[in-house]
């Protein structure tokens, strides 16, 4: 390969890096566990670049090259065997084999069922099947009170309406971080849903991050419309992180997987 062609490769792979990490948290439930997985793809690469090059684009062979290394652990939940991991670490040992990282690909990373069968070695039908699969299991073995913070009214009822047609209880919608907090305070949430920004330039993390510092360990899911400024590694990242717009089957899937798993990492204020 010549020079031009492996820097054009590198820097493919550099692009879809952060995906690939909020792929392996969601995974793993942990932002160490998750990067671990992903230096150890990237180790892969240096060494053998073909998984990368024989793909129909880079981020379907970057995957690729991480289930391999994925599948090779044995395909491992967080280092964590205690509190929320430890509830989860059970209730996956129930789930069909493969159906969450064929869920996550499909429904966050957007990838078809013919890329993900590329990644995960197997056929389109089959991963079909695990989808289907990974929202039933989930969605059954977890249902909880879930509350959102969006100052935009219509995203606002749109995710409550999502939260609830799964079997969720939603708790309330806060606008702004004091009223997430005092929202919080009244009826404790077995998940957090939050956009960044609110009404007021206030901060959906600080509102998080007071609510987790009063209640102790709920899962969260953030929502962004630039997910990239959050996936820089240079600090906490969350576990669980959709980009705006966001399609109903994402939302869905975040929930019940966060929900499932537990995480209750978040980001720095």
């Amino acid at each position: 390969m010549s020079s031009t062609a492996t820097l054009d490769l590198s820097q493919a792979i550099a692009g879809e890096l952060p995906y690939l990490r909020r792929y392996a948290r969601a995974l793993t439930g942990n932002q160490k566990s998750g990067d671990a997985f992903a230096v150890a793809t990237l180790e892969s690469l240096l060494v053998d670049p073909s998984v990368v090059e024989a793909a129909s684009r880079p981020k379907v062979g970057l995957f690729h090259a991480f289930h391999l290394v994925w599948a090779s652990a044995g395909a491992p939940g967080g280092e964590e065997t205690e509190g929320l991991a430890a509830r989860a670490q059970a209730l996956m040992a129930g789930l069909t084999k493969n159906s969450r990282e064929a869920l996550l690909l499909h429904s966050i990373e957007g990838f078809t069922h013919e890329e993900i069968g590329a990644i995960m070695q197997m056929d389109a039908e089959e991963v079909a099947t695990l989808i289907t699969a990974a929202n039933d299991e989930m969605a059954a073995a977890v249902t909880g009170r879930v509350m959102v913070i969006e100052d935009e009214a219509i995203i606002a009822m749109d995710l409550s309406d999502i939260v609830a047609t799964i079997g969720h209880e939603v708790t309330g919608v806060a606008r702004t971080r004091a009223e997430a907090v005092a929202l919080a305070a009244k009826t404790r949430p077995d998940l957090i849903l939050s956009d960044i920004q609110l009404a007021d330039n206030s901060s959906g993390i600080d509102a998080v991050n007071d609510i987790l510092a009063d209640i102790g360990e709920v899962p969260v899911i953030f929502i962004t419309a630039f997910p990239e400024r959050l996936l820089t590694g240079d600090k906490p990242e969350p576990a669980f992180l959709i980009t705006k717009p966001f399609s109903e089957e994402q939302v869905r899937s975040a929930v019940s997987q966060a929900m499932f798993f537990a995480s209750t990492e978040t980001l720095a204020g």
